[in-house]
């Protein structure tokens, strides 16, 4: 056992989640720690109920792969992003419901709520970081001043900012208000994949394909932390609630675990089979999941965050800057302290059984009854997709995930493999089955009826009507916005007749009391001049 097992519980396996048909790109917790979400290179946003032997649901909709996916701040959303070009809200329940947006003319890399729920920001192959409206569903602006696709954008813990990071290697800092890039990090070789701030918004992280991670203070704009402990492409990382840790999701199949406090590694979690794309902790930090190329996603109990406050403090007592307490942005670059012995690496072992669960059972939801399009501003309805894409249908993930999948989603990008390797897949469905049948391994799957009853059909008419109503409301308050616009032109032009009105007036007097005094003046070109 290493040497900080005394203060430290290692990082247990807790479940694995295996439902998705290929490789998993994107995951988040719920706020109340009761869902995680997952969307993967199968198109479809997978919902995991995580009490025991609860329901999954598959949420079809999208038409290509899913790149990003995250909860709203209460949980009664979640967003997803797609490279066919859209960005989704989802109800994650039954209904099955989602919200379309028109977001970009390329594929849409990442999507993140701002803290308050309000605004969404987007980043896409179009070279654009957008923020959206959630209530009104439309968008804002837009933020155009990288040169190459845009990988990730994500809004600081208090809206004021927001950090987005690409394939022309910079990061770069945006002020909300002005929509002014303010700052821009430039020492990346390669492309800049992820991008996040911490929960304090002291400090944002950035990770890159030429396996670097460094964290930047942006107190000071300087690079305060510089890591380099895997071996190929980062694709992910996550800040623990507190500030202490992060974890990393790479191309070289492993999870690592760094302490920031003491600025070194001190674990590496080998759990998946290819590369780790996504990683995240939830809200509380006391879980962490992970996702990959192997089609599973994996969910840890942390362990390591157990530890009391004034413990930390203890240890951590020799710091760069000895008051006050402790926090990322004290530490700067140095190396292995020489008080503590570095500690030896914690390996994993992949073949932890799930301890809690067999593997849920699936409802498969086609896209929603009734969905609403935004596009040019414009609201429109379309018709239910019955829960197409058949060849999502029930079954354990193949263990094989073609190298060709994972380059695109890792920096390659082919558009038109994906449509020949989902081809194929469809076409390995049934031995998939048969061999799974063989092994007692099938999972059963319930598929909701697409013919609506007469209470989904008034549901569905009153969901139109208040379609409507919200189309109406917007109008409205775009009318309203621009009678105010008007209104305030209205009383500048007043008050600038005012002033002009007083200067004359004022002219006026001059002129009389020069003439009471017995001065007369003569006005050429504007200018008084007293007559000889």
């Amino acid at each position: 056992m290493c040497a900080m097992a005394s203060v430290m519980e290692d990082p247990t396996l807790e479940r694995h989640f295996k439902g998705h048909k290929d490789a998993v790109t994107c995951a988040d917790f719920s706020p109340n720690r009761k869902q995680l979400a997952s969307g993967s290179v199968d198109k479809s946003l997978m919902i995991w109920n995580l009490a025991p032997k609860a329901r999954a649901f598959r949420f079809i909709g999208h038409q290509d792969v899913i790149t990003g996916v995250q909860f709203s701040p209460f949980g009664k959303l979640v967003a997803t992003s797609s490279k066919d070009r859209t960005v989704r809200l989802w109800t994650p329940s039954m209904k099955g419901e989602s919200t379309v947006f028109k977001a970009h003319t390329a594929a849409v890399r990442s999507v993140a709520f701002s803290h308050d729920g309000q605004r969404l920001v987007t980043a896409s192959d179009d070279k654009s970081v957008k923020v959206w409206s959630v209530h009104r569903q439309c968008f804002v602006y837009s933020l155009s001043q990288h040169t190459n696709w845009v990988r990730c954008a994500r809004f600081s813990p208090d809206g004021r900012l927001i950090a987005s990071c690409g394939d022309d290697r910079s990061v770069r800092l945006w002020d909300t208000s002005t929509k002014h890039c303010i700052n821009c990090f430039t020492d990346y070789g390669e492309s800049a994949t992820f991008v996040d701030f911490n929960s304090s918004g002291t400090c944002i992280a950035s990770s890159g394909a030429d396996s670097t991670l460094k964290i930047w203070d942006l107190r000071t704009n300087k690079l305060i932390q510089h890591y380099q402990v895997h071996s190929a492409r980062i694709n992910s990382f996550s800040f623990h609630p507190s500030n202490n840790y992060l974890i990393s999701g790479s191309s070289d199949s492993t999870v690592k675990i760094l302490d920031l406090l003491e600025g070194r590694l001190i674990y590496t979690l080998h759990g998946h089979k290819g590369a780790v794309i996504t990683v995240a902790f939830s809200r509380g930090g006391d879980l962490f999941a992970s996702g990959g190329a192997d089609s599973q996603v994996l969910m840890w109990r942390t362990n390591f965050d157990t530890k009391p406050y004034q413990d930390v403090l203890q240890q951590h007592s020799r710091r760069a800057t000895p008051d006050p307490p402790p926090h990322l942005a004290d530490i700067h670059p140095r190396g292995p302290h020489l008080h503590h012995s570095q500690p030896t690496t914690v390996q994993i072992s992949p073949s932890v059984a799930d301890t809690q669960s067999s593997d849920p059972r699936v409802i498969e939801l086609g896209q929603a009854v009734h969905s609403t399009m935004l596009l040019k501003g414009q609201t429109r309805s379309t018709p239910t997709q019955a829960a197409a894409n058949s060849h999502l249908s029930n079954g354990l993930p193949a263990c094989q995930i073609a190298s060709s999948r994972v380059e695109e989603w890792t920096g390659v990008d082919s558009a038109g493999r994906t449509g020949s390797t989902a081809e194929a897949g469809g076409g390995r469905r049934g031995r998939r089955e048969d061999e799974e049948e063989e092994r007692g391994q099938t999972h059963p799957l319930e598929v909701l009826s697409g013919h609506p009853s007469s209470v989904d059909s008034i549901l569905r008419h009153i969901v139109q009507q208040l379609d409507i109503l919200t189309q109406t409301v917007s109008v409205l308050e775009e009318r309203l916005t621009l009678t105010e616009d008007k209104l305030k032109e209205c009383l500048v032009h007043q008050s600038q007749i005012l002033k002009d009105v007083r200067s004359s007036g004022e002219r006026r007097r001059r002129t009389d009391s020069d003439e009471a005094d017995g001065s007369p003046v003569h006005f050429t070109g504007g200018q008084p001049h007293p007559q000889l």
